[in-house]
């Protein structure tokens, strides 16, 4: 089977549950509900060798319903082809399906769009905080997103890290004066 074909006989697999489809550049887009994500996910994996979870991302329409799209991007080693599954998420609902017992990377990215979105990921096994700290409020991706007036530095467990490293190097070398030089010299 070819890697159109094998497009092709997704789309009419599953022909209600396919919302939208796209073609653009020769890859191609089907828009998913998150109702029907998981058991797309696993006839791609399972039946179509859709082997390769690229990425997974997110993306803010602030003002608009729904509010939120995650982005599935797929690829098959055996036949190189590319896929992509696109599925809208409410502000309300806020939550879709772990698709990460059917693709073990989908573990990190997973969480990077919780932290950054607050998009959460029913029956995800370890959905905490990957890039900001555990008492950081807010999501910075988020396009209503504002930093607080009064931000002042907050210590991280970085610190402490930072200060014992410190302690095994030699201090720095005074300066001889040759970052004082400028082009105009």
């Amino acid at each position: 089977m070819t890697g159109q074909e094998l497009l092709v006989s997704l789309g009419k697999l599953f022909g209600p549950k396919i919302q939208n489809k796209a073609e653009f550049r020769g890859e191609t887009t089907f828009t998913v509900s998150p109702n029907d994500l998981r058991e797309v996910a696993k006839f791609c994996r399972d039946d179509l060798s859709f082997d390769y979870l690229i990425d997974i991302t997110s993306i803010d329409n602030f003002g608009e319903e729904p509010r939120f799209e995650i982005v599935y991007e797929l690829y098959s080693m055996t036949l190189a082809v590319h896929l992509r599954l696109k599925l809208k998420v409410s502000e309300e609902d806020g939550a879709v399906d772990t698709v990460s017992d059917i693709w073990p990377t989908a573990n990190w990215h997973e969480r990077e769009i919780y932290d950054m979105m607050g998009i959460k990921f029913k029956g995800h096994p370890d959905l905490r905080r990957i890039l900001m700290w555990d008492e950081f409020v807010d999501h910075p991706m988020r396009k209503d997103y504002r930093e607080a007036d009064d931000y002042e530095y907050e210590p991280t467990p970085h610190d402490d890290v930072l200060e014992r490293a410190k302690q095994h190097y030699a201090p720095r070398p005074q300066l001889d004066g040759a970052e004082k030089i400028t082009a105009t010299d």
